[in-house]
């Protein structure tokens, strides 16, 4: 019997219906089969083409959540100091724009070189829908648009060539007797505050990797950051940290000079950059982070104790900005019968004193280096010239207009029979007191505006201050290291230090120093210093670790007497000094 034609109807329109759906979902599945195996042809040549080997099975964990235009990322950029020879350099330490790069200090035609974890977040992973307009992984998303002009790099900033000279501002080393530390911050960016440290000493803790998931050192939430983004490590034959790009989606960028391969996402890995104190790394756009290297010997010298301590706020409890930079090499570099001691106390942040730490040394041990000065000094007993000469090179290399330091260095040297002598200059508050023979010696003048002595010069500048005026300028000290706006605003500011008397401590003396920033003497006196210093020696007589253990029981004082303000100690035993090797020899 035939079927009603209403049904006849009915199931052809569900057959043509079912027809459509399965035509509709093999043309579905037929183009994403097209489009994956374009990915997977592009991935084995790109893959091909990469000199080094880089693991490309994860693709979705090595490529950037989210991208932007890289259009405006040239704006962002970093000035760049520097200096030519027989020019007076300036070094700038501002973290946020500059780099200090090589720099020399000029003296009637002779130059002399200036040195000069992570905390791991989760990882956020968006899903991307697959759009007909262009082809993404889930996880990863579109490459942004590649700069066609690419900046030359920087001289300073550049893969090492073989057999160069190995200048570029730093200290010269020799059989390696000096690391290098290197601090990381993340200033900018979704992961800002967190920081790494590391030391050129420890090979096991490197190289850093910088990238988007873990097992990165700097883990960094940011979607522009690929998973292996960039590393950094140390090269031993250069002496000197390098940054490479891992083959990143959205480029790394060194004081805004793009040091990834010019191919961006190639996947091909760019050439090794220095770095320098003070340089700014973008990875992508958004995320920066700031570059502090600072050199450090190898070993303190026996009779040496050094601690510190940023203390804390007596309102809110929290710890205070750092902003003590203590020193300790002995013997100097090139110079092996002195010895440098010292503090340097910033204000308005810690970038002048660093650069003072690094250039004064290099300045006294240059100064020295030459045979006639050193003669002068060995024969006269006496090393005043060296520091005022010292001083004011170093007060002319750097350009901190809005920062300063204090500074107390001592310098020490042996004669042939292994006599001692030490003689300071200081600016600011910092202080240096010796003990010889029980016999106490203040080696230091006070540079606070209120003391007697500043208030007095300050009178012989024509503009005397007034009665009950204890500031210019809002700063409560007359004399400093840069600072130097105020300096051209005020002739009452000084870079002049005070230089003492050279002291004679024989092979019978029992002597000591105590060299501490004004957190201590706020809260002490330097007679309760050395008494502090005495009792500390007696009790720890025979322990090879009582210099470190003197320091710290000055230190605790302070603590303890709640001082506001940070506070470092070096503590220098010239009985067990004197026994060193590097001393003795």
């Amino acid at each position: 019997m035939a079927a009603p034609p209403l049904a006849l109807v009915a199931a052809a329109i569900a057959a043509l219906a079912v027809l459509a759906l399965v035509v509709f979902a093999f043309r579905r599945w037929w183009l994403r089969r097209r489009r994956q195996r374009q990915r997977q042809r592009r991935s084995v040549q790109a893959a091909a083409a990469v000199p080094t080997p880089v693991a490309v099975q994860d693709e979705d964990i090595d490529r950037p959540l989210l991208s932007e235009s890289r259009e405006g990322h040239s704006s962002q950029s970093n000035s760049f100091l520097g200096s030519s020879v027989g020019e007076p350099s300036k070094i700038q330490t501002n973290r946020s724009n500059t780099s200090p790069i090589s720099h020399s200090i000029a003296d009637t035609g002779r130059i002399y070189p200036a040195e000069c974890c992570a905390t791991q977040g989760e990882t956020h992973v968006i899903n991307v829908e697959n759009d007909a307009s262009e082809e993404f992984q889930l996880g990863s998303t579109l490459k942004r648009t590649t700069a066609t002009n690419w900046p030359t790099p920087d001289q300073k900033h550049r893969k090492k060539v073989p057999g160069e000279d190995n200048h570029n501002g730093s200290i010269p080393m020799k059989d390696n007797a000096y690391h290098s530390s290197l601090d990381l911050e993340v200033i900018a960016g979704p992961s800002h505050g967190i920081s790494c440290s590391r030391q050129s000493s420890k090979p096991s803790m490197l190289p850093i990797t910088l990238g988007r998931v873990p097992p990165s050192d700097i883990v960094l939430k940011d979607s522009e950051v690929s998973g292996k983004h960039a590393r950094i490590n140390w090269n031993a034959k250069t002496l000197k940290w390098e940054l490479v790009d891992m083959g990143s989606l959205n480029g790394t960028f060194l004081n805004s000079q793009a040091v990834h391969h010019p191919d961006v996402g190639s996947r091909h890995w760019g050439e090794p950059a220095e770095l320098a104190h003070g340089d700014i790394i973008t990875l992508g756009t958004s995320s920066k982070l700031s570059v502090q290297i600072s050199l450090q010997n190898q070993r303190v010298p026996a009779g040496v104790g050094m601690a510190s301590d940023p203390m804390v706020a007596r309102r809110s409890g929290k710890k205070l900005p750092m902003e003590d930079i203590s020193f300790c090499q002995c013997p100097l570099q090139g110079v092996e019968q002195f010895g440098l001691f010292g503090i340097f106390d910033g204000h308005g942040g810690d970038g002048a004193a660093k650069a003072v730490s690094k250039i004064l040394p290099e300045n006294v041990a240059n100064i020295l280096s030459h045979p006639d000065t050193k003669e002068r000094v060995l024969s006269s007993s006496d090393a005043s010239d060296v520091l005022r000469y010292a001083f004011a090179l170093t007060e002319a290399a750097i350009d901190h207009q809005y920062e300063g330091c204090t500074a107390t260095a001592l310098l020490i040297w042996f004669d042939q029979n292994k006599n001692c002598f030490a003689q300071c200059a200081n600016l600011g508050d910092s202080a240096c007191v010796m003990s010889v023979n029980g016999n106490t010696i203040d080696m230091t003048e006070d540079h606070r505006v209120a003391s007697t002595t500043e208030r007095a010069r300050i009178a012989r500048t024509g503009q005397p201050l007034k009665d009950g005026e204890v500031r210019l300028s809002g700063l409560n000290l007359a004399r400093m290291f840069g600072d130097k706006f105020l300096k051209e605003q005020d002739m009452r500011f000084s870079s002049e230090p005070y230089v003492s008397q050279a002291v004679r401590i024989t092979r019978a003396c029992t002597a000591f120093a105590v060299i501490a920033s004004d957190g201590l003497w706020d809260v002490i006196s330097t007679k309760r210093a050395v008494q502090l210093v005495a009792e500390g020696k007696e009790r720890n007589t025979g322990d090879s670790s009582s210099v470190d253990k003197v320091a710290n029981r000055v230190l605790s004082e302070a603590r303890n007497l709640r001082t506001k303000d940070n506070t470092s100690v070096v503590f220098v035993d010239f009985d067990i000094l004197r026994t060193d090797p590097c001393i003795a020899k």
